[in-house]
């Protein structure tokens, strides 16, 4: 079981930074990279509001710089996910599903994950290959040519939708509401492609699959439609399409920490006001985790350079650090 002064759990913007600072300050930090290395801006498109870009940059592209750059300082990042937290042990210990840990101090930086539509199809067909996903840059080349559906009526929904028109004949962006809570800029944008379709006042009851066989011989369930139900007069009817993309947002990472940390009753992690400390000396907390405002790629990097400065005054308090 190796030891170290911080343990830093989950990359992405928030936690590359949180590297980077306590790396900088001879901390010698071990980054735990989880499932998703670099978080959500993996599955992003073009970056334009992140400063000193202005071009814009891929989201993978940048994660691929803050993970260089981290390197660079002598950061240590393995490949684990880490199963479980003892945050009331002293030194806190980790284990992940190949090695386990002891850390002075945590930084928390495990994000957020997609959410689904709760009729179960969706996230099972998404697991297959059944022509689901919550992912456009990764599966929007699939469906060049096809007629496809975006749910979800924030940005990421509209953004979603705008980057699929690259590849799809027709967009569908169903919404539960008569318009877009997206952006006004984002929305313009949207509705004023003409491959995007807007599908107002209709939430999806079930995903509706066919059989197919591939050329090998296999057979496999993909989605022939969309069952949808009227919010406002409570009308059943189908939609059919080629492909369901689910963008109606994200939920923190944070079961890990369950009875341990305290969090909000959407489930991110509580902090002090003004910094990244959370209810345990020693465990410090940073990015869409503990952020349900902003949720931004450049808030995230600024709250990892406050959890590592954080992490670093605390170290120095206790006599682990010079």
């Amino acid at each position: 079981m190796s030891h170290h002064k911080v343990v830093v759990i989950g990359t992405g913007p928030a936690g590359y930074t949180a590297a980077l600072y306590t790396s900088r300050a001879n901390l010698e930090p071990l980054v735990l990279e989880g499932a998703q290395p670099g978080g959500q801006l993996t599955i992003t498109t073009e970056v334009e509001n992140f400063p000193g870009f202005r071009h814009g940059i891929a989201g993978p592209a940048l994660m691929d710089e803050m993970r260089e750059q981290v390197l660079r300082f002598g950061t240590v990042i393995n490949s684990e996910t880490v199963l479980k937290a003892d945050l009331q042990a002293r030194p806190f210990r980790l284990t992940t599903d190949k090695d386990e840990y002891t850390a002075d101090a945590v930084i928390i930086a495990t994000g957020a994950s997609a959410k689904w539509l709760g009729i179960g199809k969706d996230e099972d067909l998404s697991r297959s290959g059944g022509g689901v996903s919550a992912c456009a840059t990764c599966d929007g080349f699939f469906y060049r040519g096809k007629e496809i559906a975006v749910v979800g009526g924030g940005d990421t929904a509209a953004e979603e939708a705008i980057f699929l028109t690259k590849f799809a004949s027709k967009v569908h962006l169903i919404h539960r509401r008569d318009r877009l809570r997206a952006s006004k800029a984002m929305q313009d944008r949207a509705l004023a492609n003409e491959k995007i379709h807007p599908v107002w006042n209709k939430t999806v009851l079930d995903v509706l699959t066919t059989i197919l066989e591939t050329p090998m011989g296999e057979k496999v369930e993909k989605v022939r439609a969309l069952k949808l139900q009227d919010t406002l007069d409570g009308s059943i009817s189908e939609l059919s399409i080629d492909g369901l993309f689910v963008a109606i947002g994200h939920q923190p990472n944070t079961s890990l920490f369950a009875g341990q940390l305290p969090m909000d009753e959407t489930g991110y992690l509580q902090v002090e006001k003004g910094s990244s400390r959370t209810s345990i000396e020693g465990v410090f907390a940073c990015g869409d985790v503990q952020d349900h405002t902003y949720r931004q790629a450049i808030t995230a990097a600024g709250s990892g350079c406050m959890a590592a400065i954080d992490a670093e005054r605390w170290l120095v308090e206790k006599g682990l650090a010079e």
